[in-house]
């Protein structure tokens, strides 16, 4: 037979409760700099990696250099999202996506940075970050490389 939860127990779920959801609040208001910092911190403090593992297939007979490049591009797991050029008639439509893309920087500064392509937007970002911002940034007019 269960035993019906306290009052003392539904306080206490309901505050565990509250203290997650300011924790995710917290979180979603870290910029991606303060954001990779905390993941390096926690990798220290717990021992552990955030990397996800990446299979590798064994390269065939004849071709074993060209697929070694890619092996070695889908093992790295941070890139750096460089602005090679902007056309002139696209610059404000560039400069809005470089503010979005890269937190926290101001109108001036995202100007600089487009009009003094070519120029690193995001240095050390995720896989999945960088190929998003790349998007952004190809959709409103830019070239756009990940190294």
């Amino acid at each position: 037979m269960a035993v019906p939860p306290t009052k003392l127990n539904e306080r206490k779920d309901k505050t565990n409760m509250a203290d997650i959801n300011q924790i995710v609040e917290d979180l979603s208001k870290l910029t991606v700099l303060e954001a990779a910092e905390l993941v390096k911190a926690l990798e220290t403090k717990w021992g552990v990696t955030a990397a996800a593992p990446v299979a590798v297939a064994a390269a065939g007979g004849g071709g074993g250099g060209a697929a070694a490049a890619p092996a070695a591009e889908a093992a790295k797991d941070t890139f750096d999202v460089v602005l090679a050029s902007v056309p002139a008639d696209k610059k404000i439509a560039a400069i809005k996506v470089v503010r979005e893309v890269k937190a926290g920087l101001g109108l001036a500064e995202a100007k600089a940075l487009v009009e003094g392509a070519p120029k690193v937007v995001l240095e050390g970002a995720p896989k999945a970050e960088a190929e998003a911002a790349k998007k952004k940034l190809e959709e409103a007019g830019a070239k756009v490389e990940l190294k």
